[in-house]
């Protein structure tokens, strides 16, 4: 797997097409969730991008700088395309964008908008959950948050 971390001006048009198309393959099409996802805040955050062997896009999530979509560091859109399930590469997902995030913006916690049903996978990777669950685009949602010494 190559990650490239890379801010929105610097994503090669193909990096953003695949990441977009991957984004709408899962969030819409997948989870059947009519939704905006070209929010208008890609352009203020960092792209993490996990390409396989074959070049094809099998990770990725949105890193938002604090004051963007809150207070905090936000890492969103996570996701680990339909053909690279199962193989442990969302835990490597995470534990990349965590670093990315550190490397980025030192020593400060880092907020998850997070689909209730994943609240143990995030949990496992140092996330406490701090808000009761919420509806967000018809899904049940939960913030989790961790704090830069978890």
């Amino acid at each position: 797997m190559r990650w490239t971390c890379v801010p929105f001006g610097e994503l090669q048009p193909q990096q953003l097409y695949d990441a977009l198309a991957l984004r709408s393959e899962v969030f819409v099409v997948e989870q059947n969730c009519v939704f905006h996802d070209m929010d208008g805040i890609d352009p203020h955050g960092w792209h993490l991008l996990g390409v396989d062997d074959a070049g094809r896009l099998a990770a990725y999530a949105r890193l938002l700088p604090p004051g963007v979509k809150a207070p905090e560091v936000v890492i969103g859109r996570v996701i680990t395309a339909p053909f690279a399930r199962g193989g442990g590469l969302g835990h490597t997902l995470m534990r990349e964008a965590g670093e990315q995030c550190q490397r980025l913006w030192p020593g400060l916690p880092v907020t998850l908008h997070a689909q209730a049903r994943l609240e143990r996978f995030y949990q496992g990777h140092g996330y406490a959950t701090v808000s009761e669950p919420y509806i967000e685009d018809g899904i049940p949602h939960i913030e989790m948050r961790k704090e830069p010494h978890a």
